[in-house]
């Protein structure tokens, strides 16, 4: 059931009116009793009406993040895998950390590397999350983890996608279902390349917006200052009165910002 039939079924039940927007004005044949009651009936409709505002008011929708993590073997030099590790630790419990009435942040996490596309962490609410750290070892089968994400795919994610290397299998396919699909076009989305033989045009093809760049990283504090700036979108995003709508922010330097 989607969210507006799930709040049509809420609304029926309590006033007996077949949309949201009947709410506080009955069909013919549900019109109140004229006389003593119909005071009764009018003040229980606003009553009722109340209530469906407070209920609907305190169920934050859901605010998918679903990260695209490279774990290929590659990873496992100067500390790769362990700085993203630590980012996405840190990333996690900010997340925690918001208190948003408009949206609840999701994660989930799909690693790349020795054992194909996985689900390293299924989608759930972050406040349910405890991180289990990745290893490095393998290749680099891109193309599966991008027709994993596109399975999962809620409404209007924020999709992360971070690589060291380049694909060792068919990705340009997987991304074009990727982005075809309806609701990860609508998707903001990010992309990391960390160490000098990232695939750069291959990054910039996921995020597919002229306007965006693909962020590089070759230190730690670089992987750490990239998960602070996607913290820092998502967050803002989950406050925002519309939390489906993308919020725009592309800073030119990560240096330029205290996170």
């Amino acid at each position: 059931m989607g969210w507006a039939s799930y709040n049509e079924d809420i609304a029926s039940r309590l006033n007996g009116v077949s949309r949201i927007g009947d709410i506080g004005r009955l069909r013919p044949d549900r019109q109140p009793p004229s006389g003593p009651q119909s005071n009764q009936s009018r003040y229980t409709r606003i009553e009722n009406m109340s209530k469906l505002k407070e209920f609907t008011s305190q169920t934050p929708r859901p605010l998918p993040v679903v990260l695209l993590a490279d774990v290929s073997g590659s990873m496992a030099a100067n500390g790769k895998v362990d700085s993203l590790n630590d980012a996405i630790k840190e990333m996690l419990e900010s997340f925690k950390s918001e208190n948003s009435t408009q949206a609840e942040i999701h994660l989930s996490v799909i690693t790349f590397g020795k054992d194909g596309a996985k689900i390293h962490q299924p989608l759930l609410p972050v406040a349910n999350l405890q991180w289990t750290r990745m290893t490095a070892d393998g290749g680099t089968p891109m193309g599966a983890a991008l027709d994993a994400a596109t399975a999962m795919i809620e409404d209007r994610p924020t999709i992360i996608l971070v690589s060291d290397g380049q694909p060792t299998d068919e990705w340009k396919a997987p991304l074009k279902r990727l982005l075809g699909s309806e609701r990860a076009s609508k998707a903001a989305r990010f992309a990391m390349g960390i160490g000098d033989d990232a695939d750069e045009v291959m990054l910039s093809a996921f995020l597919a917006t002229p306007e965006a760049r693909v962020h590089r990283a070759h230190e730690a504090k670089q992987i750490r200052q990239f998960f602070r700036w996607v913290t820092m979108s998502v967050t803002q995003r989950s406050r925002s009165a519309n939390p489906n709508s993308v919020i725009a922010a592309e800073p030119t330097d990560l240096d330029d910002f205290n996170f």
